[in-house]
């Protein structure tokens, strides 16, 4: 059974004759006569009484009419929804993260969207408070760290690396530790904010170690402990994205090189992951694409 027979079937019954179905689709009486025989002759049942001059559907044939306008809905509904999600990115994108993961990276993603879709525009929320995207208008957050369980949908886009680093010129009056140990006896420059530890913990292959520490800086905003590691006023533990320009510049040098940080995931998240709007999967697209291919984060292991 073929969705244009069921098409043809549907049409018959809608027009209450032949002759006017197939002036609707521009066909032959006799072609839509033969369809539908077929059509009964592979369900095994007569759909409509015909006489020479009336035609009306048979018990079964109702059934079998309300089951097709379904089936050809649903298929049309389907076909609406692949040409949506394959369209071209257009309209305003509305999206929420934390201020410094703005700054860090989903500004540069923003202009490379703009850039990509002239199409769209974006309207970006960069706010340290956890908004509500269904209640406030939101079609996606970028959320850093393991999620809460929600009913929202959300994908993994990659996961932040991180590293310790200092400046040369602080090591030109400390000796450089050989072990995480020794980071107790240097300067700290800790990020702090609600939900992080107190300690720093570091692995290399199944070796684990945990640095309790007494900070000498203890502030909320990566950029302040990179300018203070600058400084030369300690060693801080930052993600790589924010260190690199430092280390590119050969202000800040990476310490303990083969002992990693835990990295922490990235998501983007969505009040629905079922029929995507094109400019939405466009820029989550692209968020993927960039931990993909920077060379200091990780990409996602699952979506």
């Amino acid at each position: 059974m073929e969705i244009s027979e069921l098409k043809a079937f549907v049409k018959v019954v809608q027009s209450g004759s032949f002759t006017r179905a197939a002036d609707a689709l521009e066909t032959q009486k006799s072609y839509l006569s033969r369809v539908v025989t077929g059509l009964e002759r592979k369900l095994g049942v007569r759909l409509l009484e015909r006489s020479t001059r009336s035609m009306h559907l048979t018990e079964i044939g109702r059934e079998v009419y309300e089951r097709a306008v379904g089936i050809i809905g649903a298929v049309d509904d389907t076909e609406r929804i692949a040409a949506q999600l394959n369209a071209q990115p257009r309209g305003t994108l509305k999206l929420t993260c934390g201020t410094e993961f703005g700054m860090i990276a989903v500004s540069s993603w923003i202009d490379r969207y703009l850039q990509d879709y002239p199409q769209v525009s974006v309207e970006a929320d960069f706010t340290g408070r956890l908004l509500d995207l269904v209640h406030e208008g939101f079609d996606l957050a970028i959320r850093i760290g393991e999620l809460a369980d929600s009913r929202l949908a959300a994908r993994r886009l990659g996961e932040l690396s991180y590293g310790v680093f200092a400046s040369p010129a602080y090591f030109k009056r400390q000796p450089k530790p050989r072990h995480p140990a020794d980071l107790r006896n240097h300067k700290q420059l800790v990020f702090h904010a609600g939900g992080h530890g107190s300690g720093w913990r570091l692995t290399r292959g199944a070796e684990q170690v945990k640095v309790e520490v007494s900070a000498r800086l203890r502030v909320n905003n990566s950029f302040a402990v990179r300018d203070a590691a600058v400084a030369g006023l300690g060693v801080a533990q930052l993600p790589d994205r924010v260190a690199q320009p430092a280390v590119d510049s050969g202000t800040l040098v990476r310490v303990l090189p083969q002992w990693q940080p835990p990295s922490v995931p990235v998501s983007a998240v969505f009040a629905s992951n079922r029929y995507l709007s094109a400019k939405v999967r466009a820029f989550v697209d692209l968020a993927v694409r960039d931990f993909a291919t920077t060379t200091d984060a990780k990409p996602a292991t699952r979506a």
